[in-house]
Formats: structure tokens, C-alpha cells, sequence
């Protein structure tokens, strides 16, 4: 089995943004609703994402089973849409994407946010020294933790 992470091509977007609806299946079942915004996410807003950061992908066996995207802005660097194929999570694959696009940006304050029901994403970005700094109401049901680490 043959496991690498590398910056993805404009001719990656379908498959990531594909993965994207798979992997973002289980968030829309914490809230009972597939009205989240990765799952209405279309290819043009990920090709503007890859236009204004970095999209990484990792393959198994030259398959992309994971994705992360990140851009800087004065000095924070904000992460979004770590994604990991149902089939392979706990694998720690997770935790190599994020530790894995930190290195494009070092020295900076990193930002992220999630969803307070997301209790296993929340854990590894704690694991991986994120802290909360902020918490927002979307909506009566939803709202989102914001974590940072470094500078």
C-alpha cells in the first residue's frame, strides 16, 4: 500500500470535491440535515479556494482518500475542509493532512473551526495543541468552535 500527501491539481478538484460530499455525510448527521455548506459546496467555489491556498490530497495506492485546504491572510493561516473517506479514518490520517499543510505556512498562527457536535474532530485538533478561542451560534442548532495554535 502506497500512502502520500501532495499539493493537488486543478484536475483534482472533481475527486476531492466528490470525497468532499462523502466525507461531510457524517456532519450533516450530527444536526439530521444535509444543509451544511461543504455538502452545497460547488467545483467553481473549490477551484477559487485552490486559486487562494493550498489544497492537499492523499492517496492510497493513487486514489485520494483525504484533503485539506488553507490560505494566509495577514499572518493566520486559516485551515478548512480536512477530510479523511469514511472507510479510512482512524488511521491517523487526519492528523498527518493537518500536520502536513502546517508545513507550508511555518511560523504562523494557524485558525480552524468546527462544529461543537464535532466532539472527534475537536479531540485531534486538541491533540495536535489547537485551543478554543471563540465559540459561534449559526443557528439554534449549529454553532462552531474556533481553535488556534501558534504564534
Amino acid at each position: 500500500m502506497s500512502i502520500g500527501i501532495y499539493k493537488a491539481g486543478l484536475e483534482d478538484l472533481q475527486e476531492i470535491l466528490q470525497l468532499q460530499y462523502l466525507s461531510y455525510q457524517s456532519e450533516a448527521a450530527l444536526f439530521g440535515s444535509r444543509d451544511i455548506p461543504p455538502l452545497k459546496q460547488t467545483l467553481d467555489e473549490v477551484i477559487a479556494e485552490y486559486n487562494n491556498g493550498i489544497v492537499l490530497k492523499m492517496t492510497v495506492d493513487d486514489v485520494i482518500v483525504g484533503s485539506i485546504r488553507a490560505k494566509e491572510r495577514n499572518g493566520t493561516v486559516y485551515i478548512g475542509k480536512l477530510m479523511v473517506h469514511p472507510d479510512y479514518r482512524r488511521n491517523g490520517y487526519g492528523t498527518k493532512l493537518l500536520t502536513e499543510i502546517e508545513k507550508y505556512f511555518p511560523d504562523k498562527r494557524y485558525e480552524l473551526f468546527t462544529s461543537t457536535r464535532s466532539t472527534d474532530n475537536i479531540r485531534l485538533y486538541r491533540n495536535l495543541g489547537y485551543k478554543m478561542f471563540d465559540r459561534k451560534a449559526v443557528t439554534d442548532e449549529l454553532q462552531f468552535v474556533y481553535m488556534e495554535k501558534g504564534c
